[in-house]
Order: C-alpha cells, then sequence, then structure tokens
C-alpha cells in the first residue's frame, strides 16, 4: 500500500498529472526550447515533489514558487534553458551547480551528465534536496554544505 502511494505522488494526480506536465512541455516547446533529452528529462522529473505540498498545483505552471528561506525553485523554462546551454557543446561528465535549493534543477542535471557536484549553504534545503533526489533513485550527486567558495577551492578542475 505504501508503495502504490508513493507511486501515485511522483505519477502525479489532477494538477501535478502527466497531462499537466505534457502542457508545460508544449508551453516549454512554443517558447524555443528544442532538446529533445532535456524536455524528456523536465517531462519525466516530478517538480511537484520538490514544492511544499500547498503549491503541488503550481508545480507545473511556469513561473517560479516559493521554497522557504526567502528561496525560490526556478520556472521550468530557465531550468530548461540553462540545461540546454549546459548541454550545447556536447556532452558533460562533471557540472558544479551553486546553489542546490530545493534539488529540482539538481534533479535534472542529474539525468543529463554523469555527475553533479552541488553546494548549497542553507543545511535544511540541502537535506530536503538529498532526501528528493533518494526518493528518486538519482545517486550521482556529491553534496557540500557551506558556500562556493569553500566548495570550489575543495572541487578544483585538475588540468591532468
Amino acid at each position: 500500500m505504501a508503495r502504490e502511494h508513493d507511486d501515485i505522488l511522483r505519477r502525479g494526480i489532477g494538477m501535478t498529472s502527466q497531462r499537466t506536465r505534457e502542457r508545460l512541455i508544449q508551453r516549454l516547446y512554443d517558447e524555443g526550447l528544442s532538446n529533445a533529452k532535456v524536455l524528456e528529462v523536465i517531462r519525466r522529473t516530478p517538480r511537484h515533489l520538490f514544492v511544499d505540498e500547498a503549491l503541488a498545483h503550481r508545480a507545473y505552471e511556469d513561473t517560479a514558487l516559493p521554497i522557504g528561506h526567502n528561496q525560490t525553485i526556478s520556472q521550468p523554462y530557465m531550468v530548461a534553458r540553462m540545461s540546454e546551454l549546459l548541454l550545447e557543446a556536447g556532452p558533460l561528465d562533471k557540472v558544479l551547480e551553486i546553489g542546490t535549493g530545493s534539488g529540482y534543477q539538481t534533479a535534472v542535471l542529474s539525468q543529463l551528465v554523469e555527475r553533479v557536484f552541488s553546494v548549497e549553504r542553507i543545511k535544511v534545503l540541502q537535506d530536503r534536496a538529498k532526501e528528493r533526489l533518494v526518493e528518486l533513485n538519482l545517486r550521482n550527486v556529491v553534496f557540500r554544505w557551506g558556500t562556493a567558495g569553500k566548495a570550489g577551492r575543495r572541487w578544483r578542475p585538475t588540468t591532468e
């Protein structure tokens, strides 16, 4: 019974249903986004799990939504556009994300690249993001809590 409940939450119902997600994908396509891989990842990533339950009915609107601590989950257009731009030069092994936030962009990136390194300065947001990614079985993300400066020194690219 618990597994059925989890499956329903991931798939969504009503304003979080697959049909609602398809309308979002169509809007993104109509606005000029065209990378099929990015659009497919956006389609299958349950954005409603990354916002407060009270806002889940708005999860597939193309708008930023509050996630607490004076932070927002980025609007889907921005997530998709940034992902498209990132992939323009071809496949990537590693991406450094500054500001994990809700973990939605992290989840999208983790399905497009080999490994994501994500830094968040607000511990409670990072903890929630980690939980969501584990629930979605996205395990190619390394999290660091702190400022981008500290994490950047730790994850500095090598010249080898």
